[in-house]
């Protein structure tokens, strides 16, 4: 139960990070970077744009399913 639990994790993962490369790649994704660098120089905080979130996300959620389907439970 736990390795199709973790498989699903890795799907999320890597479906979470097409999303995020392919937002990275279009037009919305250029105009969101502009207006993220245009913001950060106006008000100095840090802001990213949207796809980001979506590669950090997909990145943790590979890692996290490779580590439910690989890590083995000690027996008690």
């Amino acid at each position: 139960m736990n390795r199709i639990l973790g498989i699903i994790i890795v799907l999320a993962g890597v479906y979470l990070l097409s999303v995020g490369i392919s937002r990275r790649n279009s037009f919305v994704g250029h105009v969101d970077t502009a207006a993220s660098n245009v913001a950060n120089s106006v008000n100095g905080n840090t802001s990213e744009p949207t796809h980001v979130f979506y590669l950090v996300g997909g990145g943790l959620l590979i890692v996290v399913g490779a580590g439910v389907v690989f890590c083995r439970r000690a027996k008690a």
